[in-house]
């Protein structure tokens, strides 16, 4: 493994009967991942595809999204209501006594992807993503892994709640806000992590050029965001090399180094070993 994907999503229904392929796939480019899940059903098929694989690890939360019901997205969740695959965006309530159990798997190595989503917001619903938000801070404090965090349009809330409740690391998944915003979460020591947009637009160059390199991930969000050269394909962990390049040129970076030091900080935050 010399590369790392912090964060992809390789039980959704857009890789339906071919996970094997796309690990697969990923090996070859020597690159591991950390599938995450949106819900219960994601994160437990997150965790199966894991026990399956080595240098693939999970992650299970509930996605802000999901705690009421929201926009069905189809690369997530198939065609149709409920789609084939089972999925749906229900509305779920966090069970912190099922996410516990499944939290104490070996191959569990963060809790989320949690956090604040205020981009399709009812305000009706932003209380019930706090409170969602809080319930699994403290469940990753009670095991000891540290977060993902997704966080939409809502940088200073969720910065509000995890200096009141968070007592591990996280990091921040698709980070898009300012370099001011982004100099906070540094100050938590909290990484930051970046895909394939940065391959084709100019707008997170003054953060990922500003951030120190030891705070930085990479991950693809696959299916989402495909990286240059390969806009318009569905995305996968083996594109992960084409962001750790372009990181290299916008920091103006020996590309080894980056490699490198990324998969450093990857195992550092998750405790891949």
């Amino acid at each position: 493994m010399r590369y790392f994907d912090a964060h992809t999503h390789v039980q959704f229904a857009a890789f339906a009967g071919d996970e094997a392929a796309v690990v697969e796939r990923a090996k070859e480019a020597e690159a591991g991942m950390n599938i995450v899940g949106t819900q219960y059903d994601t994160s437990l098929a997150a965790v199966s595809l894991a026990e399956k694989h080595d240098d693939v690890w999970a992650t299970i939360g509930l996605h802000p999204i999901h705690t009421s019901k929201s926009y069905h997205d189809t690369k997530e969740l198939g065609e149709g209501s409920p789609p084939a695959g089972g999925f749906t965006s229900r509305g779920e309530t966090f069970d912190i006594s099922k996410y516990l159990e499944l939290a104490q798997h070996p191959k569990v190595i963060a809790i989320g992807e949690c956090g604040l989503d205020y981009y399709r917001l009812d305000e009706d619903t932003k209380k019930l993503q706090m409170e969602n938000f809080v319930a699994q801070i403290e469940l990753a404090n009670k095991v000891q892994k540290p977060l993902m965090l997704h966080i939409r349009n809502a940088y200073a809330d969720a910065l509000e709640i995890l200096k009141t409740h968070a007592k591990v690391k996280s990091d921040v998944h698709f980070f898009a806000g300012t370099w001011d915003e982004a100099k906070q979460f540094l100050d938590l020591g909290f990484t930051l992590s970046f895909t394939g947009v940065v391959t084709f637009t100019h707008d997170y160059d003054e953060v990922v050029k500003n951030t120190p390199l030891d705070m930085l991930l990479t991950e693809t969000d696959a299916p989402y965001v495909t990286p240059v050269p390969h806009r318009g394909k569905r995305n996968e962990p083996m594109y992960i090399p084409h962001i750790v390049k372009k990181i290299a040129e916008i920091k103006g970076v020996e590309e080894e180094e980056v490699r490198n030091q990324i998969l450093l900080n990857s195992q550092r935050l998750f405790g891949l070993h």
